[in-house]
């Protein structure tokens, strides 16, 4: 049973941030004693200053199952933890999360699975996620809720506590009505997320495929970035959603797209640093100096379009346009939701295709493609995107793809070229890169040739314009954007007015 309002003790933090994982990772030393590490994350990076400007708290799961201890300050940050079971992980994550919402939000490249009790789960979780809120927030403080693990958490969190800002980002892509239609607790979903002052988007596609989904499940009436929410205030504190019962009474919800970046001057100051440097003429001197390096970094995901680059790759082999002596492919696929069945499959297909490029085209002296199945840290993936010539981003769909970004941030030498899917948010930005539908695998090839042979000047031209705007918009200004408009409703307020 939820408590009500009033029953709901209020915290100590004026600014919160919540999400499936905290911003700190478990670690256990070799004498078995455990610590926590900051997540190298681009979000932590970005809300950092944010947290400790405000002392904030930020709320989410310790990142095993059955694990269960104190909050406690790390950083200047006040670490909340949301203890899942190993049956909440099964349900909630790997269910409903993504096994359900994920592939319907990329465009059912996967059918998703719709199972009642994954759903149930999935409302659970996102109820205790909403209490350990409502209990750590102050009154009046702004709470950041993220992704799409957390979608009814808004709603949940302001019948709780109304006297909250609240805002939500979608890290994924929003999907079109047809699509979003198909899920049976649809109209759920998106009464949760109303329950936001703000929700923003990656593109602005996403953010009006929501604004549709708005209208047809709740007719509610949009203009612009703003949708006007009925209120119902016959009950404790303002309730949103149910009967209108005052003509005319509504609340202003803001839904827009805000798209999120890297810590792009740190990409490029380790970029130019001897060591990393070094590092990057041993890759290329390891993989036996071929004329081009091409490079794929992905997690294992059937979003990523992997299969297609490697089609692509092998039938320019196989066709003599490209000489397996003189390019190089390397492929670091990240493990990635291990136990779920779709992503063990897709594991299988990739190594076999990799396995079968490797055996036709291969030499005792040289492979095609050198493959790694598992992740690196940060100074490694520098050293690998300076010594790649062709960077390839083959996303069949993509919320943003940061992966694009970094590589154009460490490429201070204006080198390197960009293969970049049209349907990955990062090509509404980096436009001068070489824009490619991933399903096209003819247009694939070409681009992929036209990368290679590209000259010197143009090169540098292209990588000049993309280093410029992702410079400009980094994640600190992702997140001051998001955060002025969010703080700009908590002024305006969401008590409700009439309409004129």
């Amino acid at each position: 049973m939820t408590e009500t309002a009033s029953a709901i003790p209020t915290g100590e933090y004026d600014f919160v941030v919540v999400s499936n994982r905290l911003p700190v990772d478990r670690v256990i030393e070799a004498d078995g004693t455990a610590s926590w590490a900051r997540s190298p994350g681009g979000l932590v990076t970005a809300l950092e200053p944010v947290m400790r400007q405000h002392e904030g708290a930020w709320i989410g799961w310790g990142g095993q199952p059955d694990l269960e201890f104190e909050p406690f300050d790390s950083d200047g940050i006040r670490v909340v933890p949301v203890p899942l079971t190993a049956h909440d992980l099964e349900n909630y994550y790997e269910g409903f999360s993504n096994d359900t919402l994920w592939p319907l939000y990329h465009d059912v490249i996967n059918p998703p699975t719709y199972h009642r009790d994954w759903w149930e789960s999935y409302i659970d979780v996102n109820q205790r996620f909403a209490d350990a809120t409502a209990a750590a927030s102050a009154i009046g403080a702004v709470v950041w809720v993220q992704d799409y693990q957390l979608q009814l958490v808004p709603k949940m969190l302001r019948e709780l506590r109304p006297d909250l800002t609240i805002g939500f980002f979608n890290h994924i892509p929003f999907p079109p009505y047809g699509i979003y239609s198909q899920l049976p607790w649809r109209t759920q979903i998106v009464e949760g997320l109303l329950g936001a002052d703000v929700i923003g988007f990656q593109r602005v596609a996403d953010a009006s495929n929501f604004q549709r989904a708005v209208r047809r499940l709740k007719g509610y009436v949009t203009k612009g970035t703003q949708i006007e929410v009925p209120l119902v205030d016959d009950s404790p504190g303002v309730r949103v959603f149910g009967p209108i019962k005052r003509q005319g009474s509504f609340r202003t919800v803001v839904a827009k797209s805000f798209p999120i970046s890297i810590d792009a001057a740190s990409f490029e100051a380790l970029a130019r640093t001897p060591e990393v440097q070094d590092r990057a003429r041993q890759i290329r001197a390891d993989l036996g100096n071929p004329k081009t390096v091409m490079l794929g970094v992905d997690r294992l995901d059937y979003t990523k379009g992997i299969g297609h680059r490697l089609k692509a790759y092998g039938e320019l082999l196989a066709e003599g346009r490209l000489n397996a002596e003189d390019v190089t492919l390397v492929q670091v696929a990240n493990p990635s939701r291990e136990r779920v069945q779709a992503y063990m499959a897709l594991r299988d297909e990739i190594e076999l295709t990799v396995g079968r490029i490797n055996g036709d085209y291969g030499t005792i002296a040289h492979v095609p493609i050198s493959y790694h199945h598992h992740g690196y840290p940060r100074e490694e993936m520098v050293a690998l995107y300076l010594a790649a010539d062709v960077m390839l981003v083959t996303a069949l769909r993509d919320g943003m793809n940061l992966v694009a970004k970094e590589y154009v941030a460490c490429r201070f030498d204006e080198d390197g070229v960009l293969i970049l899917s049209e349907f990955a948010g990062a090509s509404d930005e980096l436009k001068r890169a070489l824009l490619i539908n991933p399903h096209d695998i003819d247009g694939l090839k070409e681009t992929i040739l036209q990368a290679i042979a590209m000259p010197k000047r143009d090169r540098s031209a292209r990588m000049r314009s993309l280093r410029r705007r992702v410079l400009e918009n980094d994640v600190s200004r992702w997140s001051t954007e998001f955060l002025r408009v969010l703080e700009s409703r908590a002024h305006h307020g969401s008590e409700g007015h009439a309409l004129n």
